[in-house]
């Protein structure tokens, strides 16, 4: 499978991430918010990214011309999308949690994940919609990619111009924990035409993709 498994790696990029969730935590899918599955999540995603040529009519199996074309097709693809950390651990998820603040039950709007003075990466290609800062969220960087809208909070420097177009894998950032934080992590929150969804369906998306990828080039190994 994908790189976080018996060391296999497929391209050196900045998203050899291994997915590691917190094994006690409780149902994230809990809160909705927008009532969308994973997989009308990923049928949406897929189409923000680059038309591929149809892989259905090219098999490893024919001529080299066509082993050629099916590995730019699946390294393309594998290319299109990126985790956001080089390691992904998730310290709080999306939904109703207790609030480090007060201890009272409250609406966490996005995702906490572990992180030290890391890049931050576009997980998607997407345009630089906002960059700024402010009392609860920190510095921040907020890339559009189509429909969604991903923003990277609580970071102690941006990199990211706003109106720049940017690819997977593109650093926007670096954590911190500025804003209304209590320790550094990286706050992600994503919206969907507006209205927030968990960000760990763009998480589960990659994974897939990603390992969906990996899986087509084994065979022309």
């Amino acid at each position: 499978m994908i790189v976080f498994l018996a060391g296999l790696a497929v391209m050196t990029t900045p998203a050899h991430a291994q997915f590691n969730t917190v094994a006690s935590m409780p149902n994230l899918y809990k809160v909705e918010v927008v009532k969308a599955s994973p997989d009308d999540l990923v049928c949406d995603v897929a189409e923000l990214t680059a038309d591929l040529v149809s892989i259905s009519d090219i098999q490893p199996d024919e001529t080299a011309h066509y082993d050629n074309s099916y590995k730019k097709v699946w390294t393309d693809r594998f290319l299109s999308v990126c985790y956001p950390l080089r390691h992904i651990k998730i310290n709080s998820p999306f939904g109703y949690r207790k609030d480090p603040f007060t201890g009272k039950k409250k609406y966490h709007n996005g995702l906490d994940l572990h992180a030290r003075c890391d890049e931050v990466f576009a997980m998607m290609d997407g345009v630089v919609v906002k960059v700024g800062q402010d009392s609860a969220s920190g510095k921040y960087v907020t890339l559009q990619h189509g429909a969604y809208t991903v923003s990277y909070c609580h970071l102690s420097r941006t990199i990211a111009t706003k109106g720049a177009v940017v690819k997977a894998g593109t650093v926007v950032g670096i954590t911190g924990s500025t804003g209304r934080s209590t320790g550094e992590h990286l706050h992600i929150t994503c919206k969907l035409n507006g209205k927030n969804i968990d960000p760990l369906l763009l998480l589960d998306f990659i994974k897939a993709t990603r390992e969906e990828c990996v899986a087509a080039l084994v065979k022309v190994i």
